[in-house]
Formats: C-alpha cells, structure tokens, sequence
C-alpha cells in the first residue's frame, strides 16, 4: 500500500508541528500539507487529494465541523480523523453522525495517536485486500477502526492515570512548577514528578528552564507547551 496523504488541520503552530512530528514517526503515512482556519482546510483540500484529515474543531474562523460538513457535502473520498479539547457531547455525537473515524481529545500522547493511524491503515488495507463485502468482512473493518486506546499507552515505567494528572497540574499552572510543586500537589515524590515531567519535556509538550529557588540555588520549572 502506498503511503496514506495526511493533512493537518489545527491553528497553534506548535500543536500543528508535533502532530506533523508524529505523523512522521508511524510508518505509512506521510503529511502533504497544513491549514490554520477553515478556509485554508478547504482551500487545501480542493488543491490536492487526501486520505485522512487530522482535524481540529477549534478554529480562529468556524468550527472543524465546517470543515467536515464541506467534505461530505463535496463529496470527497476523504477520511477525518478528529482531534480536540472539546469534551462537550453535542460536538462528539455531530462528529460521529458526520461518519468521522476517530475522535482523540487533548491532551494525548504519541501511542495515542499512533494506535488510531495504524488502526486507520489495517482498515485502509482491509478495504483494498477485499473483492467483495461480506458480513464478517464488514465487522472486521469497524472493529479496527473502533478498538479501543490502549490504557497502557504510557512510556515503560509511568503510569498513563499518574501522567494525564501531571499534564492536568502543569496545565493549571500558567507560570511553571517545579517537580517539588507538581509532587506536592499530586501527592507524588520529587523523583517521581521530575520523571513525568522530564518526559513530556522529550516529548515536546512542556519546556523547562530554570529560576532562582528561595535557598538561592536555581530550580528547574516545566511549563506546559500546548
């Protein structure tokens, strides 16, 4: 199979940049292009045929759902995957009547999205290696793109509950926190804190720089990226 075209749909730069990062890192995929805004999604779409769109539904002109109403009204053979923040149930249950094939939330890690693309790629190859649709067939295919994320998807070693509650800590602290302040909060060691938040740091998620500590030595803060 040919390598899937990709195009992200997503209006922070940096958000946009780890997605296409990821993308990168699965095999099979290959991103051919970006859009900021609504009007760029469609624009990009009428230049160019693509496979899936990784699509976010905040966006500075309209919703993402603009975007995919205008690809089914269009009629284009094009696949949505959907990624946001948005928990609110409306968004999901018009996302799902649209016949999107996933919907990942933010805040999320790589294997996160990894699972959903290699999901999407066995059904991509489940729908070329099939002459004719039978019933298992059928099922074979939805079950793919409908498993569930594995719970585990975490680096060896941490805990994906222990990471989605560092994320929430350090995304409630605009101005940084220390590996001692994250700890605290979360009733974690120092240790065990610096180890989550020094791998969303590698991960591109959060920086860390350092300020000087109220003993006078300089204390290294994690401040959440996107």
């Amino acid at each position: 199979m040919a390598e899937l075209a990709v195009l992200i749909v997503e209006d922070e730069p940096l958000v946009a940049a780890a997605h296409a990062e990821y993308v990168a890192r699965v095999p099979g995929f290959e991103v051919v292009g970006s859009a900021a805004s609504v009007h760029e999604a469609a624009c990009a779409l009428a230049r160019r045929p693509v496979d899936l769109v990784l699509l976010d539904l905040n966006l500075p002109d309209g919703s993402g759902l603009d975007v995919l109403r205008g690809v089914r009204a269009a009629g284009r053979p094009v696949d949505i995957l959907t990624i946001t923040a948005a928990r609110e149930v409306e968004p999901v249950r018009t996302a799902l009547t649209l016949g999107v094939v996933g919907y990942l939330l933010k805040p999320f890690t790589f294997a996160d999205l990894r699972d959903r693309l290699e999901a999407y790629r066995a059904y991509r190859a489940g729908l070329d290696a099939v002459p004719a649709a039978s019933q298992a067939a059928v099922d074979a295919m939805i079950g793919q793109l409908r498993r569930p994320t594995d719970p585990a998807n975490a680096p060896k070693g941490l805990d994906r509950g222990v990471l989605d509650d560092v994320i929430a800590a350090l995304r409630g602290s605009p101005g940084g926190a220390s590996a001692s302040e994250v700890g605290r909060a979360l009733g974690l060691s120092r240790v065990t804190a610096r180890r989550y938040l020094q791998y969303l740091t590698e991960q591109g998620r959060a920086t860390r720089a350092q300020r000087l500590g109220g003993s006078g030595r300089p204390e290294i803060i994690f401040t959440w990226r996107a």
